[in-house]
């Protein structure tokens, strides 16, 4: 309880300290940024602290972070600066003081907001707070090397003698928070992602409050002046945060028509087939549902199944697994991975997109001939966020990109109409830009190293019709609505055929980009392409491309879908430009025709779900899991914001009967879509934990404990590291004297195949180095098993040697300074210990765990 209030105040206390510099940067927006206020103070102090110690300017300690927040503090005073009518300058709080005061109900519903979302999801960690299974362990491991780090780089807890290669500042702002704060890893991991969620809540809101401000100013205006509300209403803005963060796909729902049994049909033998479910093929669905039935899904982790929609089959009919989170389902399992991480600064680039379209740092700027519309401080601003999206998730990047190359376009439809000569402006400004990302954040890149190597073509696993609607159906409609509601309710300009065509033409480039890029593969890896084609089970490279054609047709409703969701926006776009571009005007404003902005959302996260079934970034997995998996993250984001606004102008604008008809349609699109999160969290934290703390409650009063209440409590708990301690205490004890000693490296067991596994989890847990932790990990961070070297067998001949020589020499190859002997080390190697007593120090020992200190 009170490191959650620890890192509620000190992140408000920060918001606070930066919003005059959110109320500089973001002037067109109604809310002047102050639902981003957190977020940006974040990575602006990230940012200084990161630098300065990479630089060697400061160390990685309260010192070091004290004197970066003093850089935010300067920065944010001077935002405070304003220009005077004698030319000179002053200090001005009065603009801020003022929009305060007439702002003060907003203030208060986004403060009810953060600490309600913030609350929300630490009891949901606090009844399943575990640090154990798929990436967690690899996480926490980061956020401790990091708070053991001296200096940045920080090192490699997992590799001794490396720096982390990965995208990492998401754990250097937990790992700030967590030092900051005094708490530890373990507990820092569950109260980030409490933060982030919450962070993200009030991100949504306010973008969402941002935009349907500007519609309303802009329906003012039109209306003529006295017309509309004096102030955008406070409620409908909670659309944007529920659309991003509670609303989930339809698989929550379809688990309960399976449990009831609905589609089978049950034969004399007791055995069941249903033509539905076979045809809808979503693993464990396919399968009949267990006798009795039930309504509540009862199968173990079965939430699990929601994040595996998407099924794709080789040509051989081989099943590959594909990832298809969406934020809900992040929360619920509680992976602090830096897709999740990154959420509230992807909000911060939207709003930053936004500000830019609403008018703000409108300007010039003359660079090698090429003439920019906007201020170098705009640019400068991107920049800045842009590369911080690459360091915390580099996949985020592209969108980012989108964005602001979309933004720019429109905003050139606004002064000039279309015109193809301005493309080289275009690209200047995104080169800029891009230049000036990486430069701002260097360090990072002259550590970083990656297992992606290129783009590979998808030729056989389109995204079928049906699986698509199930995971995107719960976003789609509402959006939808809107587009209808643009063309028929507004009476927009559009038009169909330019806009489906420029719709259609990249869906066919990108079939045809994908059949030249395949033949360029199998032309210069003739030999490895052939042996893909055989396991495809095809004879020939003609069989397979035939094959791989009719599956493509065959999964018509999956590219007509996104034919849809991009042509639609694209015909209102290119009608309002053409028509604009034919009169030799430019085109409304976008100050008075907010539907361009979004518009411009949809048509992004419609071009990133179509990418993934054309083509996909190679890495080691040799599929289009991650792909998938981060592609359309990313479009969740976007196209949630945009059925958040469309569904509050809806509400808002639709009377009669299709205002009865639309918002019945609404109740049982979210019906379904919330079916998922209510049964999930439920399963999930096990009812809260309520049932257990009461049975706990009644036992320890019946057993006359002193303190019955503060028993029962310990049942929740915000550290992660109960499960560990609980399994492994005497490992529990070693970590606690390890952090405590000097550091140092450490060599404990592995194997190849550790990842997902415990082994590795005293560096995890101390933040100490060891000599190679997960070595498929290492491998994928890296792109390359090169660099370990003969790590893994040297540890074994470490541990399994009788002869000193040879293990003094690989202790002083590697650096070690700690070696672990415990339970794992005992099962997984033939430990000969004696050579060890004799010679090193015995510095712990607590039931099966000795430590041996290198003197």
């Amino acid at each position: 309880m009170l490191s959650f209030f620890l890192w509620y105040l000190v992140i408000t206390l920060l918001g606070w300290l930066t919003f005059p510099l959110a109320f500089r940067l973001f002037p067109a927006l109604a809310d002047r940024g102050y639902s981003l206020a957190r977020a940006l103070g974040l990575l602006v102090w990230a940012y200084i602290f990161w630098m300065l110690a990479s630089l060697g300017i400061i160390q990685n300690d309260p010192g070091g972070l004290g004197l970066a927040l003093a850089v935010l503090m300067v920065l944010s005073v001077a935002a405070l600066v304003r220009r005077t009518p004698e030319g000179g300058t002053s200090l001005s709080l009065r603009p801020a003081w003022e929009w305060i005061k007439a702002k003060r109900r907003l203030i208060f519903s986004i403060e009810l907001l953060f600490f309600g979302a913030f609350a929300f999801l630490a009891c949901v960690r606090a009844s399943s707070p575990e640090i154990a299974g798929t990436e967690k362990p690899m996480e926490l491991a980061f956020i401790n090397a990091i708070m053991h780090s001296p200096a940045f780089p920080p090192h490699d807890p997992w590799l001794s003698g490396y720096a982390i290669s990965y995208y990492y500042f998401g754990y250097v702002i937990t790992a700030m928070l967590a030092e900051a704060t005094g708490v530890p890893g373990s507990v820092a991991f569950n109260l980030m992602l409490a933060l982030v969620f919450a962070l993200s809540a009030v991100g949504a809101y306010g973008v969402v409050y941002d935009l349907l401000a500007a519609w309303r100013k802009a329906r003012a205006s039109r209306s003529g002046p006295g017309s509309g509300e004096s102030q955008p209403s406070l409620g409908l803005p909670l659309l944007g945060p529920f659309f991003l963060l509670i609303v989930s796909n339809f698989e929550g729902f379809l688990e309960i028509l399976h449990n009831i049994g609905a589609f089978w049909t049950y034969k004399p033998d007791g055995s069941a087939v249903s033509a539905f479910w076979t045809w809808l093929d979503i693993k464990d669905l396919s399968q009949a549902p267990s006798l009795p039935l039930n309504w509540i899904p009862e199968r173990y982790m079965w939430w699990w199944r929601a994040s595996r929609v998407i099924q794709d089959y080789d040509l051989s009919g081989a099943w590959h697994e594909i990832i298809d989170e969406f934020p809900f389902f992040s929360y619920l399992l509680g992976d602090l991975h830096p897709h999740v991480l990154s959420m509230p600064f992807n909000l911060l680039a939207i709003a930053l997109a936004l500000n830019l379209f609403l008018g703000a740092w409108e300007g010039e700027l003359k660079l090698f001939g090429v003439h920019l519309f906007i201020k170098p401080a705009g640019m400068l601003f991107f920049a800045f966020v842009l590369g911080g999206l690459a360091f915390l998730n580099t996949w985020d990047i592209l969108f980012g990109f989108a964005l602001l190359a979309g933004v720019y376009l429109l905003k050139w439809a606004s002064e000039k109409g279309w015109a193809w000569e301005h493309l080289k402006e275009l690209l200047a400004l995104l080169m800029l830009t891009g230049l000036l990302a990486i430069l701002l954040y260097l360090p990072f890149y002259v550590g970083f190293s990656s297992q992606a190597s290129g783009i590979l073509p998808n030729l056989v696993n389109p995204t079928r019709g049906a699986q698509l609607w199930v995971f995107w159906g719960a976003l789609f409609l509402p959006v939808a609505g809107l587009l209808v509601y643009l063309w028929r309710g507004e009476n927009r300009a559009r038009d169909w055929l330019r806009g489906f065509g420029l719709a259609g033409g990249p869906i066919l480039a990108l079939w045809l980009f994908s059949w030249l890029l395949g033949l360029l593969v199998l032309a210069v890896n003739h030999q490895d392409a052939q042996q893909v084609i055989s396991l495809q089970g095809m004879s020939s490279v003609g069989a397979f491309f035939g094959a791989a054609t009719l599956r493509r047709l065959a999964y018509f409703g999956g590219w007509l879908s996104l034919l849809g969701l991009i042509g639609m926006p694209l015909a209102f776009l290119v009608k309002a430009g053409g028509d604009r571009q034919a009169e030799k005007q430019p085109v409304a404003a976008p100050q008075s025709d907010l539907s361009f902005f979004v518009l411009l959302l949809v048509l992004v996260a419609g071009v990133l779900i179509l990418a993934p079934d054309f083509v996909f970034l190679h890495d080691e997995f040799n599929d289009r899991m991650n792909t998938v998996f981060k592609f359309y993250y990313q479009g969740w984001l976007l196209l949630s914001m945009a059925a958040a606004f469309g569904v509050a102008v809806l509400l808002k604008t639709l009377r009669g009967t299709p205002g009865l008809l639309y918002r019945v349609g609404l109740v049982l699109v979210l019906g379904m879509a919330c079916t998922y999160p209510v049964l999930a969290v439920l399963n999930r934290t096990e009812n809260f934990k309520i049932p257990a703390f009461l049975q706990t409650l009644a036992a320890t009063r019946s057993s006359g404990e002193p303190s019955p209440l503060k028993t029962a409590l310990k049942v929740w708990t915000l550290d992660g590291a109960v499960t560990f301690d609980s399994y492994y205490p005497d490992d529990a004890a070693a970590v606690r004297w390890l952090q405590a000693a000097p550091a140092g490296v450490l060599v404990e067991a592995t194997k190849i195949d550790a990842s997902y596994t415990d082994y590795a989890h005293i560096s995890e847990y101390s933040g100490l180095p060891t000599v190679l932790g997960w070595p498929m990990h290492e491998d994928q961070w890296r792109g390359t098993y090169a660099i370990q070297g003969t790590r893994l067998a040297d540890i074994q001949r470490l541990y399994e040697t009788h002869n000193w020589t040879d293990a003094q020499a690989i202790l002083g190859q590697y650096g070690i300074r700690y070696v672990y002997v415990g339970t794992l080390e005992r099962q997984t190697y033939h430990v000969y210990e004696a050579k060890f007593q004799q010679n090193l120090h015995q510095v712990f020992q607590q039931g099966n765990v000795t430590i041996y200190a290198v003197p």
